[in-house]
């Protein structure tokens, strides 16, 4: 198991804590679709009995086409973001894509994200960890698991030891991922909690010319995959009409589906603690 308990909010993640679950839109598309989402989604994870985190983008600055959708921008998506947490009462999880955007988003989020092509940014890195607050950090398709020791590094420069690890696939040739199960293990020994994220996980970039593709169908059985090898948290994107979704919507949970894939995930993570204390 991880030996580093990162607390997120009210919510303990590693060292043998209960599997939580990272969830929301790629993108927030409204304010009424990010209370819809996050009232929906706490509902189901309390329903089931898992820690629950919501997660969305004010921005996507990433996009494979100039003309896609990227959200509302700092400003206004900060503010529906922290409408999210006063009304639901779960923490929040989001990307910061530059480092001058790290101040105002700390002072809403409980968790600022490495998006996975910036992981290697140092001086972006570090001051995304100087924020204080629970840095997750994306492992780009582009690295082996052992490299994302040098970014633990990085952040721990910064005296910051509250660190998430996310896995979300490899490339595989051109317009294609892979998850390595092996990755999670390695990243693991590390010490400090491990996140799947089985929906970037079957992204497939740029694979639609203007936009990713995904093949969602595999959604709940890399998500059991990744939970039985063992992992601290489930990272997930879903929407309640993927295919209507202004961004990742080939690679979203429906909504409808998201809490029958929580009760399974959560009887594995169940077994695993019981007999291996993973």
């Amino acid at each position: 198991m991880s030996t580093k308990r990162v607390k997120v909010g009210n919510i303990e993640i590693g060292a043998g804590r209960p599997l939580a679950v990272i969830a929301g839109p790629c993108v927030i598309e409204s304010r009424e679709s990010a209370l819809k989402h996050a009232a929906l989604l706490k509902a189901a994870a309390d329903r089931v009995g898992v820690p629950y985190i919501f997660k969305s983008s004010y921005d996507k600055a990433n996009r494979s086409s100039v003309d896609s959708y990227r959200g509302p921008g700092l400003g206004k998506g900060l503010e529906i973001l922290a409408e999210v947490k006063q009304r639901t009462g779960v923490p929040i999880l989001t990307d910061v894509h530059e480092r001058e955007q790290v101040a105002s988003v700390r002072e809403v989020a409980d968790v600022l994200q490495i998006p996975a092509f910036l992981c290697r940014q140092t001086d972006f890195v570090v001051a995304v960890a100087q924020s204080g607050k629970v840095v997750n950090v994306k492992k780009g398709q582009f690295l082996a698991p052992w490299d994302i020791g040098n970014i633990v590094d990085k952040i721990l420069s910064a005296n910051n030891d509250q660190i998430l690890l996310t896995e979300r696939g490899a490339s595989f040739g051109y317009n294609n991922l892979v998850s390595d199960m092996r990755s999670l293990v390695v990243m693991r020994e590390l010490g400090y909690p491990v996140v799947f994220d089985a929906t970037h996980s079957l992204q497939l970039p740029g694979g639609l010319g203007k936009a990713s593709g995904g093949e969602r169908k595999y959604i709940g059985p890399l998500a059991r995959a990744g939970v039985a090898v063992g992992v601290d948290a489930l990272f997930m994107e879903v929407h309640e009409n993927p295919d209507q979704a202004l961004s990742d919507g080939p690679n979203s949970l429906p909504l409808g589906e998201f809490e029958g894939v929580l009760r399974i995930v959560k009887e594995i993570d169940g077994i695993l603690k019981r007999e291996f204390g993973t």
